[in-house]
């Protein structure tokens, strides 16, 4: 299994000229990166990125030939309001909107439930599975179900080495978005060695 490294953000307007703070596509790929994270909560949240300036960062990481990592997901009242299917449709709709089928090769979606991250609460496995799958059925609609079978969907949350392989086992999870785990080598190298149950 290769490692491909990302970065966590673009600003999507910026090419040249005084950005100050922002960082563009093409100094993101002048230092390797094959990823761009699109959508993380934290953006989305705290930098206040919104589903249309989401949207331009998708196509212009895929115009400048890198594959976003489109993460979506619920707050904890959505979830708890039964919403969560409704608002990752939502989200996958307007992120996506101008992607093509082709393009769908480039690109990875990451469901991150919002309640999940950083706070050391796991999405059950289960629950995650019929997220997942859900997320794959509206690909097809969106799409097709070839474009749906071969696109990687990422679980993010709060994933651990006592996690991993429980998620890891479910049928339509492809991957995890690992965040704070990630800082502990031994942690990470467990994280990367999941035994699929």
């Amino acid at each position: 299994v290769g490692v491909g490294v990302g970065a966590q953000s673009i600003f999507h307007q910026a090419e040249t000229g005084a950005y100050t703070g922002a960082v563009s596509c093409a100094m993101v790929k002048d230092m390797g990166c094959m990823y761009v994270l699109c959508g993380h909560s934290e953006r989305r949240t705290v930098f206040k990125d919104d589903d249309a300036a989401i949207n331009s960062k998708v196509l212009k990481v895929i115009e400048d030939g890198l594959k976003p990592v489109l993460c979506i997901g619920e707050t904890k009242d959505e979830y708890d309001g039964g919403l969560c299917e409704d608002v990752c449709k939502l989200q996958l709709a307007k992120d996506l909107a101008g992607v093509t089928a082709d393009q769908m090769k480039d690109v990875v979606i990451a469901y991150e439930p919002v309640w999940a991250i950083g706070t050391g609460l796991v999405c059950p496995s289960d629950v995650a599975q019929k997220v997942h799958k859900s997320i794959r059925a509206y690909i097809a609609v969106l799409y097709d179900q070839a474009t749906a079978d071969a696109v990687r969907i990422q679980y993010g949350g709060s994933v651990t080495p006592e996690s991993v392989d429980e998620l890891m086992s479910q049928p339509d999870i492809d991957g995890c978005l690992v965040g704070g785990a990630s800082l502990v080598a031994e942690k990470f190298a467990r994280i990367c060695n999941f035994v699929k149950l």
